[in-house]
């Protein structure tokens, strides 16, 4: 008896990139060092972005429904009902956004020979100084950049993975998506993508390799 064939690989047309965490470092570095230098619990800021996630201070500064300084107050005040303190402007100060070459490559070789697509969820904040210029060429190098601040939807509403899809002219079947969060990546897996967690760049690079069937690196 003949052994079975091995599944036939998937047909992808596109691949689909979270920002924060996968092509920049992820913010919650910043989040565990604040926690560190202002002796919170480890964990306390996701935490309370964790708490209410569709309708806190977070989701609505992501989603444009906060001007920043409102989102300031109200993340605030979120944090001393969960028992701490944080000031939101020093917070954000922290954030570092450095690009991870190795990804930003991925991008471009991924760009070759796919559609590609930025799905992210962010904020809008005043940008400016010598990283400005670097940022803006890795967001050229998408075909779509979808905003949850623009769209005013964001990861992990359905919606959010389907827009993309729309707008690259791909079914969800046909896309391969990385975030860093298991709650972002669930319903994009619903929908029919593959989906890849970053959690080690070189794993998820490994692994995405093996997806798309080209070399990354």
């Amino acid at each position: 008896m003949s052994a079975p064939e091995a599944p036939a690989p998937r047909d992808i047309a596109a691949v689909l990139f979270d920002f924060g965490g996968v092509i920049t470092d992820s913010p919650f570095d910043a989040f565990a060092r604040y926690e560190r230098e202002h002796g919170l619990p480890d964990g306390f800021i996701r935490t309370v972005n964790s708490t209410n996630h569709l309708d806190n201070a977070w989701a609505r500064l992501e989603r444009n429904e906060l001007g920043f300084d409102a989102f300031c107050d109200a993340f605030e005040t979120e944090t001393r009902a969960a028992g701490g303190e944080v000031d939101a402007r020093r917070l954000f100060a922290m954030f570092s956004g450095q690009l991870r070459p190795d990804m930003v490559e991925a991008v471009r070789r991924c760009g070759q020979h796919f559609k590609t697509g930025l799905l992210t969820n962010n904020f809008v904040t005043p940008i400016s100084g010598s990283g400005y210029s670097a940022l803006s060429e890795v967001l050229a190098m998408f075909d779509a950049v979808i905003e949850s601040s623009v769209v005013g939807v964001r990861k992990p509403d359905e919606r959010f993975y389907r827009m993309a899809c729309d707008i690259l002219g791909i079914a969800p079947s046909e896309a391969v998506f990385l975030d860093d969060l298991g709650i972002n990546l669930k319903p994009a897996r619903v929908l029919g993508m593959v989906t890849i967690k970053v959690t080690d760049t070189s794993s998820a690079l490994t692994e995405l390799e093996r997806v798309v069937g080209i070399a990354l690196r």
